[in-house]
């Protein structure tokens, strides 16, 4: 097809690099101390990358080139992602992981209650916004205390789901942004809504429905209203 297209003047090229960094679908690689546009179906003719360039090697074309892959892209995101994740270091109290037990979807053994948190971390501060186990999944959006006040979170809204967890309150924090990146960059299926009766809930609440509308996805979602005493009102 014919289409908007970048072009890298190779001979006005010096190689720094500010292009790959700026091009957030990864079309662009340094090959031999010279910026290249690797991926054509990668790039998506916004030029972002255009500002960057010091050189000014960098210029719009139309010709033939592949359509735009946003599937391909997401795809090359997560696995870039994943290599991260498992190959970094830092502190191993945040290193995301899912974790071997997320599958197991049969009955509680008798007498034994069954953790079904499926990944590490869940804290929204801490969580990627981008992560293996986000792909597909159905994603529990949960108010920390409703662990606490209702016994039964695990079997019945954690259980085959991603869960995160917050509290706007103590963290002083809007999590709308962060909600949305997850929400926008990642494939999921579902978002559930569980937080407390308490005012200072809503701030988790308002930033989820916000999340849900700026990623411009629709997706079914649901809220679900735990009393102080451990009832589900809603």
């Amino acid at each position: 097809m014919i289409r908007k297209i970048i072009c890298i003047d190779e001979e006005k090229c010096n190689g720094c690099g500010l292009c790959a960094k700026a091009c957030h679908e990864g079309a662009i690689d340094i090959v031999n101390g010279k910026a290249r546009l690797v991926r054509e179906h990668f790039c998506d003719g916004l030029g972002d990358c255009l500002p960057n360039c010091p050189t000014g090697a960098i210029s719009f074309e139309e010709r033939e080139a592949p359509e735009y892959d946003e599937k391909a892209v997401q795809e090359a995101k997560r696995k870039k992602m994943n290599e991260r994740m498992l190959h970094e270091g830092g502190c191993p109290g945040s290193r995301a992981a899912q974790l071997a037990h997320s599958k197991e979807e049969g009955p509680v053994p008798t007498g034994r209650a069954v953790s079904r948190l499926a990944q590490w971390p869940c804290q929204i501060k801490l969580v990627p916004t981008q992560a293996p186990f986000f792909d597909g999944a159905k994603l529990l959006i949960a108010a920390d205390c409703t662990a606490y006040a209702y016994a039964n979170l695990h079997e019945d809204f954690m259980k085959g789901k991603v869960t995160v967890i917050g509290c706007p309150k103590l963290d002083a924090v809007d999590y709308t942004e962060k909600l949305t990146a997850i929400i926008r960059d990642n494939e999921i299926r579902s978002v559930s809504i569980v937080r407390m009766e308490v005012p200072c809930c809503g701030g988790l609440q308002r930033a989820a429905e916000n999340a849900l509308r700026t990623s411009g996805k629709f997706i079914p979602w649901q809220v679900v209203t735990i009393s102080r005493d451990g009832q589900i009102l809603d």
